[in-house]
């Protein structure tokens, strides 16, 4: 092969400009902020995660058609395929001369009702700005709609153009369900006018909304610390509720003695009630990959129904003032001691919502497993969706020694609701750990089988068995089935664990 034909074959398979084959990086000017690993955050974003820089290679093809028809033409001394590989010679250089996008967006999000009943549909209106000087050719939208909730009418997504100071407006409506719902960045891609190069921004807008089906209380077991509070103990002393006759002795209240029963019989005798203790309460949440499971791939799946069962339920606590605590375990582990206070309260619900610990996106490892109590839902990523930087792989510390860290956090008188799907046998044998060590344990299981393969039916056979090994053991399952409301399930063992 001739020099030429050596250099030109070189310059066409160099497809990706040096200043372009940044990942996570490359070139940002005007308003982002340099991180250390090369990467850029958008202050408009306010998500922390480095803007995505990425070569689509769009017209990879083109190089080999034009290297192809050179090299013929110069073999067969045929000009009319010299002419062919010139033209497409043209084709790829015409990425390299067009500019790297630089967008600078703003997000506004627009949520009515804010407070609907469940069921209600809700109107959603998310409008994305170009604050810069420039115009974008190619703008791809998709709004991060709350993983809980399904789109009615409409859609999150849109692909349009850009002038400086345009706007695109995505309108839909989302089906609402109890509990607080809080809507995940916008992802935005944004292509230079070949379609050569993209680069990728989250924007954020807090926008939430809550749908008032509050739980009203939670089945606590008798087992407490000693400060007074709500929950009723098996223990003799002050209180409302009936507990035991004793013999009167010496300095009893006068108001607790039975009086009628002085009348009837002369027998002195004084009357003790259920003493009332505050609790001390971890919610634990079980976020391995196993459990990332949803009944059909349309539907939240069973960590992102456990971690808003974990808000609502950290709710009813605080209400009734216990003493809260939250811990998770799976990909990572996450411990919050257990206190009280309304700022303790924050803390709870910030943490729920933002560590890592809680995240939403299912990992790499969960697949499609009829038997493991239903299917994986699609990770967001590129080729499954846009929201493409979710979760990585699955953490290097072992379940063990993240229980045990959580054990360790755990008083002598504090009890755990732990949040399950039971998709598999260690769930079970998670459960009868924590109440082997002293713990009392009460489980909430979201039901994410389904009924309608036989995969799924063997899945909600081996879950029902878990369900009754659980209760043989003296540990209190709520088997909650999400159509229905969670207060109403929890309701149904109420004073089960007393």
């Amino acid at each position: 092969m001739t020099p030429g034909i050596a250099a030109l074959r070189q310059w066409l398979d160099s497809s990706e400009p040096p200043e372009r084959t940044a990942v996570d990086g490359g070139v940002r000017r005007g308003s982002g902020v340099r991180t250390d690993g090369g990467g850029t955050v958008d202050p408009a974003s306010a998500t922390g995660r480095p803007s995505s820089v990425r070569w689509t290679g769009r017209w990879r093809g083109i190089a080999a058609v034009a290297l192809l028809a050179v090299a013929i033409g110069v073999l067969a001394k045929r000009p009319p395929l010299l002419l062919v590989g010139a033209l497409a010679g043209a084709y790829v250089a015409y990425p390299r001369l067009t500019a790297v996008p630089d967008p600078d967006l703003s997000l506004r999000r627009e949520v009515d009702p804010a407070s609907p009943e469940d069921g209600e549909r809700v109107s959603v209106r998310t409008t994305v700005t170009n604050e810069g000087d420039a115009p974008l050719a190619d703008v791809r939208i998709v709004d991060g709609t709350p993983p809980m909730l399904s789109v009615s009418d409409g859609s999150p997504r849109r692909a349009t153009a850009l002038l400086p100071g345009g706007e695109a407006t995505i309108r839909y409506e989302l089906r609402a369900r109890p509990g607080r719902h809080v809507f995940r960045p916008a992802t935005v891609l944004c292509r230079d006018a070949s379609g050569s190069v993209e680069v990728e921004r989250s924007l954020t807008a807090a926008s939430s909304l809550e749908c008032a089906a509050a739980v009203p209380t939670v089945p606590l077991r008798a087992q407490s610390g000693h400060y007074p509070g709500p929950l009723v103990t098996d223990d003799g002393g002050e209180g409302i509720e009936f507990h035991s006759v004793e013999k009167y002795r010496r300095g009893d209240p006068a108001n607790r003695i039975d009086w009628r029963r002085y009348a009837r019989t002369g027998e002195l005798t004084s009357m003790a009630f259920r003493t009332e203790r505050l609790a001390e309460v971890v919610v634990c949440v079980d976020a391995r990959p196993a459990s990332y499971r949803a009944a059909d791939p349309t539907e939240p799946h069973a960590v992102a129904l456990a971690v808003d069962a974990a808000d609502r339920i950290g709710d009813a606590l605080f209400d009734a003032n216990h003493r809260v605590g939250l811990a998770g375990f799976g990909r990572r582990v996450c411990v919050l001691p257990a206190r009280s206070g309304r700022e303790h309260a924050d803390r709870f619900h910030h943490r729920l919502a933002t560590d890592p610990a809680f995240g939403l996106d299912p990992p790499k490892t969960a697949r499609t497993a009829e038997r493991e109590g239903g299917t994986a839902p699609s990770r967001p990523g590129t080729g499954d969706g846009p929201n493409g930087a979710g979760a990585g792989a699955d953490g290097a510390v072992p379940i063990d020694t993240q229980l045990s860290r959580i054990r360790t956090e755990v008083g002598a008188d504090t009890q755990v609701v732990l949040i399950t799907p039971l998709c598999d046998d260690e769930a079970t044998r998670i459960a009868q750990r924590f109440e082997s060590g002293g713990t009392a344990v009460t489980v909430v299981s979201p039901d994410v089988t389904t009924g309608e393969t036989t995969g799924g039916r063997l899945a909600r056979l081996e879950r029902t068995h878990r369900l009754s090994t659980l209760r043989n053991a003296g540990i209190p399952v709520v088997d909650w089935t999400p159509t229905q409301p969670l207060g109403a399930a929890m309701a149904t063992i109420e004073g089960r664990g007393r």
